[in-house]
């Protein structure tokens, strides 16, 4: 694992930066992942502090703790901005201020070292003009006055660099006068003062200033203020007494690698190249070695920092896959058995509707049987009586009131009266004969028109849908079948024919289908399939040819009921 010096995590706990000296929130929590966290970064395991921040921050979030799940990225954020990932420094500083309410006095000084953080990571972005509304959010929001001078003299560098001159030296003025003399503070904020006048008007004389503010940090022991102290001078004297520059950058040098400060170690390198003295290619080389090992170490903190992002991300996003799939195991399991009571139960409602059907059906038809019986026998009756009974009676009367009896005539008309009778009994046994169910007449005609070579199929030509079907349109619906089968047969040659019969919203739908050459051409208005249009609009419906020739065939028939 990537670790940085102790004494910059050290650091890190109490400051964010040269400028940046805000005290880190304590958190105070049994998270585990917490007290991992506070471990590493204790012991400058930055890696594993970011990432044990972040599982932190996670847990706190599913124990919907907003306000520690807060702390947590902005540690994140400091860790992020201490490698130089400005941009992630902003992104986690940002959500981190998502989760916290301004209106709330704890939550208001958590904001402000987000914000503080923001403005940090945009001003070493060098947008100084987005950085400044953050400082200004920083110091609305604290409640520190340690933490809101740090803050104004933040905001104050900033505006240096935005070469906002004026406001920079007002604002710097203002805090130097709220700090007593001989402290660090006092040091470090006087010096920053001296350095923007100086900026400002390159005939102004910072010197006598840095000087009071080296001598207080040099009492004070504060290496990393001298070693700031040092940095001022050195370039103040650049081009006025190149020997006293050298001679600061020497001291710099010296403080920054005390204190272990890469960057002030390769500012002060850096001067030291540029002054052109005897030993340059010496502090080139070490610069170059130093600058390579820097750049190293912070991408391999960043790519670090990334991965675990990247991972943490990852196992979230396979938790929410896994929590997903479940809930749908569980939906379709709760589906499932909602189907299958649903099922039992329609099967039992369709098995007892079924009987109670079948029994009234049976009992429907043995009902007409008599009936037919009974229409039968009364036709029988009427014909007996009126062929046979009158007949008989007018031979009688013939042979009562003739003088003479004509027995040949006589026997003649008996022989004719013998004759009816019989034909009588021959005409009521077709009749019996021919009661056929309309569904096994339709199905004895499509099927007549089968073949080794042709196949037909019928569906729907259940015998009960038939029954409340006027007689008019049983008979019309058999002439059109038989006409469009003539026609398959001749002219089709297809080798499957499908006719699908429903009923459905009081209409009868008749559904005709071969995969036949289709219809040609000088076929298409011939006389046969015309007096299918014609009586199938005399019963007031309607009949659609869908002709595709070469491919088949489609018909569709729907009549009213």
């Amino acid at each position: 694992m990537f670790r940085l010096p102790l004494v910059l995590f050290f650091l890190f706990a109490f400051i964010i930066s040269c400028r940046q000296e805000d005290n880190v929130i304590p958190l105070n929590s049994t998270n585990e992942y917490l007290n991992r966290a506070k471990w590493s970064l204790k012991n400058g395991h930055m890696d594993s502090s970011f990432l044990y921040f972040e599982k932190a921050k996670e847990q706190f979030l599913l124990a919907k703790d907003d306000f520690n799940a807060a702390k947590c990225l902005i540690h994140m954020g400091v860790n992020l901005y201490e490698v130089g990932d400005y941009f992630g420094a902003q992104e986690t500083s940002l959500e981190a201020a998502k989760y916290l309410n301004s209106r709330i006095a704890e939550q208001r000084a958590l904001l402000s070292h987000a914000y503080n953080n923001i403005a940090n990571a945009t001003d070493d972005l060098r947008n100084y003009d987005h950085a400044i509304p953050y400082y200004l959010l920083a110091i609305q929001y604290s409640a520190s006055r340690e933490n809101i001078l740090t803050y104004k003299n933040n905001l104050a560098v900033c505006l240096r660099n935005a070469k906002r001159y004026p406001e920079s030296i007002k604002l710097s003025e203002e805090i130097l006068s709220k700090v007593p003399s001989g402290t660090t503070d006092y040091a470090k904020f006087l010096n920053n003062l001296a350095k923007t006048k100086w900026i400002a008007d390159n005939s102004y004389n910072p010197v006598p200033d840095y000087h009071k503010a080296l001598t207080i940090r040099t009492s004070q022991k504060d290496r990393w203020g001298q070693n700031s102290s040092y940095a001022s001078l050195a370039k103040y004297y650049d081009h006025r007494k190149p020997d006293s520059s050298i001679y600061y950058l020497h001291k710099q040098y010296e403080i920054a690698t005390e204190i272990n400060s890469a960057d002030d170690k390769l500012n002060a390198l850096r001067g030291l190249i540029q002054s052109n003295s005897s030993n340059s290619q010496r502090y080139l080389s070490t610069y170059l070695a130093l600058n390579d090992s820097i750049q190293q170490a912070r991408a391999a903190a960043k790519n670090q920092f990334a991965l675990i992002r990247y991972e943490v991300e990852k196992n979230k996003a396979d938790n929410l896959r896994l929590e997903k799939e479940n809930a749908e195991k569980q939906n379709r399991l709760v589906r499932q058995r909602a189907i299958t009571g649903a099922s039992i139960f329609l099967l039992l409602l369709a098995v007892g509707g079924g009987t109670l059907w079948y029994k009234r059906r049976k009992q429907r038809l043995e009902l007409e049987a008599q009936n037919r019986v009974k229409e039968t026998q009364l036709h029988l009756s009427k014909k007996i009586h009126d062929v046979v009974a009158n007949g008989i009676y007018r031979v009688m009367s013939e042979i009562e009131h003739g003088d003479e009896v004509d027995r040949d005539g006589v026997l003649d008309k008996l022989e004719n009266m013998y004759h009816q009778s019989r034909d009588i009994s021959h005409d009521v046994e077709q009749e019996t004969i021919t009661e056929i169910p309309y569904n096994e007449q339709l199905a004895s005609l499509l099927k007549s028109f089968a073949a080794d070579h042709r196949k037909v199929l019928i569906a729907g030509n259940d015998a009960e849908q038939w029954d409340d079907i006027s007689k008019r349109i049983k008979d019309e619906v058999k002439h059109v079948l038989q006409e469009l089968m003539v026609n398959m047969k001749k002219h089709s040659q297809a080798e499957q024919v499908v006719v699908r019969f429903d009923i459905s919203e009081q209409q009868l739908n008749i559904f005709y289908k071969d995969n036949g050459v289709g219809i040609p051409q000088e076929k298409s208005k011939g006389k046969g399939l015309a007096n299918t249009v014609s009586r199938i609009e005399s019963l007031g419906g309607e009949i659609t040819f869908v002709n595709e020739p070469g491919k088949g065939l489609n018909i569709t028939t729907t009549i009213p009921l």
